[in-house]
Formats: C-alpha cells, structure tokens, sequence
C-alpha cells in the first residue's frame, strides 16, 4: 500500500461490527437516523423514538406519547426534529435540545418514509395508506401541500438543490418531484427491480440507490431516470446508504447481512457482512464512517389466518439492540 493515502487505505479496509448496544423495551421498530454533528442516533421504537449517545452507546432520552413511529427527519440549523407518527396519522415536531414535542401537524394515513429538504425548507411525510405525500412548511408548521402519488410509497431522498425522490414499492418506480413548486415532474420504471423500499443518493454524480427484492439494488441516473447498473445484494432490504467521501452505497437486509458496493468501480459488491437477521434498517455516519442497524430477537411465527395471512413472529422483551458496524 506504499503510496496510498490514508483515506484510500481506510477505503479498502473491510467494515466489522465493533459493538452491540441494547436498548431493549418492547415493540417494533422501523428507520433510524443518525446526527454526525450531534453526535446522537434517532430510532424509531413503536411507540417512542429513542435518543442515544453515538459515541457510547447510552441512552440520552426519548420523544414519547406517540403511537406508532417510522421516521426522523431534522432540520438543517439544530433545533427541531419530524417524526413521521403513522399510527397518529401525523407529523410530530419537536426540539431537539429538550427532546420535548413542540407541534402536531396533521398528515395522510400511516405517514412512513420522511425528509427534511434543505432547499426549500420543507419536510415531506410520505403516506403508506393513502399514497400521497404531506409537504408541511417548517417556518410555520402547516401543511402547504399534499401531492397525490401513482402507488404506495417507501423511503424518499433529496438532493438538496430542491428535488425530491421517493420509491413507488407497489409499481417498482421512482418518482421525482420539485420541491419548490411542489409537483410531481418524473415517474421512473425500474426494469429489474421489485418492490423498491430504501433509497440513497450519491448528490455529486447525480446517482440514486434503490434496494429491492430479489437480492437487487438498482443505481438510477437522478436527471434522466435511466437505469445505470443492477448490483447484488442481501435478501431482504430495507434501508439504504450511502458514504460521498468513500464512494460506497450500503444496503441492510432482513436475511442478517450488511451489502456494501462499490459506487465509483463498475457497482460491484465488496462485502457481505453478517449482522443479525431481522436488520433491515440501517443509519450512517458519514462523520465516523460508521452504519447501525437495530434488530430484536423474536419467538416463532403465529400460524397464518385469513384476517393475518402473513403473520410476524413475537418480538422477544428486552432484546432491541443496535449493531454498531466501522472499521
């Protein structure tokens, strides 16, 4: 390696799990977010939203008296966070010192998938149940649109100059919209990619990362909509990443894997690291170069009935943890 800087020896490094963090509690759980500048990582936690410590590991507090979260987003000056509350229906803010709700705002039925974009100073709620989207203007707290969509949403990515993203999982599409005039501009096919969940983006090569079934993640040209690469991943995504400075897009999977794929030599998957199964989502830090995925140990599955066909296996108390990944 004699010649190599050190950011590309750190590069070719592969990523290990270097800590377990348990949180435990009961319920379910859905998208994490992690604040580099804070040092903090948001987790959604059935009915609560729980703070940490990124740099131990310790409980800082929680945003309680929800009914069941999916999202965290933060706005771009530190003082206020979205919770995409889809049992409530709504969008709860509150301030990110105090940890204290500060609003409710109204959203679409079951909102999900969540962003703050910084150029128009917005957060948009996509809703699982209504598909729609609630744009809600942060200066004031009050909706300032709702946007009709072509099928059920998943996760959304911004690229900061005043585009929004989000993955359509019901048609395998992306959609874009301007943020500034709130509209819907573009639909996307994604030709071998099904049921798209996560979504990243790379801002400076105009590329966005879509993770599907079928062990896929689909690269898309963020201007033209076209269908660059198909890389392999895990089974199971539903969270995606991705790190600028090291030119890598990430893709946690239900099967208990970590996929990490090169974005700057011809999309190949470099690494398929074992997590826990049930990890699907996943935060990264782009500050520490690190991801967390959470998961919790479960019981076994409930026989399928005709009002649950598909039934998810009971979540065992006290076992929520966050898998720590860096290297």
């Amino acid at each position: 390696m004699v010649g190599l800087g050190v950011g590309a020896v750190c590069a070719q490094q592969p990523y290990k799990v270097v800590d377990h963090w348990k949180i435990g509690g009961t319920g379910g759980w859905d998208y994490l977010l992690a604040d580099p500048a804070a040092h903090l990582l948001y987790v959604t936690h059935g009915p609560r939203v729980e703070v940490i410590d990124a740099d131990t590991g310790k409980a800082v507090g929680a945003i309680t008296g929800l009914k069941g979260t999916h999202g965290v987003a933060l706005d771009g000056e530190g003082k206020f966070g979205y919770i995409s509350d889809g049992g409530g229906n709504a969008v709860v803010v509150f301030d990110r010192k105090t940890l204290k709700t500060v609003a409710t705002v109204p959203a679409g039925t079951n909102p999900d998938g969540i962003l703050f974009d910084p150029a128009t100073k917005t957060v948009w709620a996509f809703n699982g149940r209504s598909s729609n989207v609630t744009v809600i203007d942060a200066a004031t707290n009050q909706v300032a649109a709702t946007i009709a969509l072509p099928g059920k949403p998943e996760f959304p990515a911004a690229d900061g100059k005043g585009s929004v993203y989000d993955n359509i999982e019901s048609l395998n599409e992306i959609v874009r919209f301007d943020a500034k005039s709130k509209t819907l501009t573009a639909t996307w096919k994604l030709t071998d990619c099904e049921a798209p969940t996560g979504l990243a983006i790379d801002r400076e090569h105009r590329r966005l990362f879509a993770v599907c079934d079928g062990k896929k993640m689909a690269v898309v040209d963020a201007d033209t909509g076209k269908q660059i690469a198909t890389a392999p991943i895990g089974d199971g995504p539903d969270a995606a990443g991705f790190s600028e400075k090291h030119q890598l897009a990430f893709s946690s999977n239900g099967e208990g894997t970590l996929t990490v794929v090169d974005a700057a030599h011809g999309f190949k998957a470099l690494q398929d690291l074992p997590t826990q199964k049930g990890a699907r989502t996943m935060a990264y830090d782009s500050v520490a170069d690190r991801v967390y995925v959470v998961t919790a140990e479960t019981g076994p599955r409930p026989a399928p009935t005709a009002e649950v066909p598909r039934p998810r296996p009971a979540i065992i108390p006290d076992s929520f943890t966050v898998i720590v990944i860096g290297r």
